[in-house]
């Protein structure tokens, strides 16, 4: 499943063709993905002006004028394609020729959206576990998908002390417990196993026994491992890719995950990667640098 450096990579390509501008056609080529379409779908975004496009966790969110928010989930396999003219590197978008002959055409392009900047953007989902919804704006954070999510990692509210605070009283593995949204929003598999190595913190330890004085590293540990990895486009494992067809380049740089046996990248460390099972994911750790 996309993490939060791979939804913000696909919100930076998005932001060129649909920021500020205008949905001109929206068609639906079924009728649900794994929740139905609401009423009227295509039809309430055709012609709306996108005030804002953001993301909040693991989603797409588009605030339309007129209090509606496009809600997008990518699921397992979704991806955001677009497509523009030779003009487009001109105004700054990089995607795909518009005049490809599978652009919106192929088995498993769900919905194609048309804007004025001029583009096309497809997203396609062979699994069919992503989401699309509309939601009141100023209901947002009441919606049942937004309710009771944590801070996001890259903001100021996420800090040792809120983290701190946080992991208190938790019996859970300190993996566990950053992959919980409702104490961090966005944290995924491979950046909390990645974070935790920089930290130097056993993805065994239980969080409520992470010693205070590594809270604070572990903090900007995580910040900097997804800077990183947004700068890099993502990691491209299986699905991902950017709206433009460029894939991420993180997955180049590991420096434990999907790395079992391999030596500990760590200075000074004779330990290889080890790999263990935690609430039914892989975990990938060095047992020699992280206590």
């Amino acid at each position: 499943m996309p993490e939060l450096p791979e939804v913000e990579t696909v919100r930076m390509g998005l932001e060129p063709v649909l920021d500020g501008h205008t949905f001109t056609h929206v068609v639906t080529r079924r009728a649900d993905l794994r929740r139905p379409f609401p009423k009227d779908f295509a039809k309430r975004l055709t012609g709306r002006k996108v005030k804002r496009l953001w993301r909040r966790a693991k989603y797409l969110l588009a605030d339309l004028e007129g209090n509606e928010t496009l809600v997008v989930h990518l699921g397992m396999s979704g991806r955001m394609a677009v497509y523009a003219d030779g003009k487009g590197h001109q105004l700054g978008i990089y995607a795909h020729d518009a005049s490809h002959p599978e652009a919106g055409h192929g088995k498993h392009d769900h919905v194609i959206f048309e804007t004025d900047a001029p583009a096309k953007i497809v997203f396609s989902d062979h699994r069919r576990f992503g989401l699309m919804t509309l939601v009141e704006t100023d209901r947002l954070n009441d919606d049942p998908l937004f309710d009771g999510l944590g801070p996001e990692p890259l903001s100021k509210d996420f800090d040792a002390a809120y983290l701190k605070d946080a992991l208190k009283g938790k019996r859970t593995p300190i993996k566990s417990a950053l992959l919980d949204q409702r104490v961090v929003a966005g944290l995924g598999n491979i950046y909390v196993c990645e974070a935790l190595f920089l930290a130097h913190i056993s993805p065994k330890r239980l969080a409520s026994k992470v010693q205070s004085d590594k809270i604070a590293p572990l903090v900007a540990d995580i910040k900097a491992t997804l800077k990183e990895a947004i700068k890099a486009g993502g990691s491209s494992l299986r699905d991902h890719a950017r709206p433009d067809g460029s894939l991420g380049e993180f997955q180049h740089r590991f420096r434990v995950y999907d790395r079992e046996g391999k030596p500990c990248p760590g200075p000074n460390c004779k330990g290889k990667i080890k790999r263990i099972v935690q609430a039914g994911r892989s975990t990938f750790y060095c047992p020699s640098c992280q206590k």
